[in-house]
């Protein structure tokens, strides 16, 4: 077994103050949102979402978040991939941003809820062509004999797109993650670290200051 018990260091950058708290953690994960694009970190929008089968196995993957409101969270995938067969089962989700550099971690549980047609469509037309192609080449999540066979298909629908625009597959949507509760953690000395969770109640949102 590889120890790797002496890889250690102090957060030392920021503290976390209740009278800092804004009433609506939507407010805060604004700031922090724009305070990450502003430290310029490796994409500040990559976020784990993890999801859960049939059986209770919980599975996580990145993707990006690509709007955000008072309503919640929107992010698009394929509608056949393992995440999207998993939120049919059982909406509920989390998600996680690691902001490590900037010594926070935000932390969202909620319910996801399909996009409509045109919302997805919206946003399907903002994308780059080859990044609209390769919405109709990859059926995720599924097996693959080679890489080779990828990058045929790829080519295979670049051609066929070659001239016009692109539809949206009929496959392919988003999600809005109406969140129930959001945590923000900011590292403290001595792993004093300071949590503060927000749980949604039928009158606002109630605020705890949580152990670290």
């Amino acid at each position: 077994m590889t120890d790797l018990s002496d890889i250690r260091r102090e957060y030392n950058r920021d503290g976390l103050r209740r009278e800092q708290l804004p009433n609506d953690p939507m407010a805060l994960f604004s700031l922090w949102m724009e305070q990450a694009r502003d430290a310029e970190l490796s994409d500040p929008t990559a976020m784990v979402l993890a999801t859960v089968n049939a059986t209770g196995q919980p599975f996580q993957r990145i993707v990006l978040l690509k709007r955000f409101d008072e309503k919640g969270f929107v992010f698009f995938t394929n509608l056949e991939s393992r995440k999207a067969e998993q939120i049919t089962e059982n909406a509920q989700v989390s998600m996680l941003f690691p902001w490590q550099a900037l010594e926070r971690q935000v932390a969202v549980t909620g319910v996801a809820k399909p996009l409509s047609h045109t919302e997805v469509l919206k946003y399907f037309v903002t994308r780059p062509k080859e990044s609209q192609i390769a919405a109709w080449v990859s059926n995720q999540s599924s097996k693959l004999s080679a890489r080779q066979a990828l990058e045929s298909k790829f080519n295979e629908m670049k051609q066929k797109f070659a001239k016009g625009e692109v539809p949206l597959p009929k496959f392919w949507g988003g999600y809005l993650v109406e969140a129930d509760s959001i945590e923000f953690w900011q590292g403290g000395e001595h792993r004093l670290h300071d949590r503060f969770l927000y749980v949604k109640q039928a009158s606002g949102w109630q605020i705890d200051r949580l152990a670290p």
